[in-house]
């Protein structure tokens, strides 16, 4: 099998990013623009910044921990293992951890993920 379509992140290859929020990039490559898959990792207490991805679907798959979500249009809705979220194009979102351990999910973007797409509002 061709090693380049094979991807093995590390956890030492995870950083924190301005959103508020740790990533580790799953899968984000250019030669495969429809997908990207992230994962995130938010600590107890925390909140990410106001955002949204213009042009882009997410998707998040909540793998540990409990948040509540808001999704532009939505009421805020509490989230946990195993739920699926999805997150239209444009739509202004965040999450919060409102429990005691980290809350992480899985961040799927369609099409991939480019910093080009994402949009802070926090302040707007």
């Amino acid at each position: 099998m061709d090693r380049s379509l094979i991807h093995s992140p590390t956890e030492s290859d995870e950083s924190f990013i301005e959103e508020g929020c740790f990533i580790l990039e799953i899968w984000n490559r250019p030669e495969d623009p429809a997908l990207s898959i992230a994962r995130a990792r938010v600590g107890p207490g925390e909140r990410t910044r106001l955002h949204r991805l213009v042009g882009v679907v997410e998707r998040y798959l909540i793998l540990a921990g409990t948040g509540m979500l808001e999704v532009e249009g939505l009421a805020p809705q509490r989230v946990g293992p195993g739920d699926l979220v999805y997150i239209p194009s444009s739509a202004a979102q965040r999450i919060e951890n409102d429990g005691d351990r980290d809350l992480i999910f899985l961040a799927l973007c369609t099409p991939r993920f480019t910093p080009e797409v994402y949009q802070d509002i926090e302040s707007a």
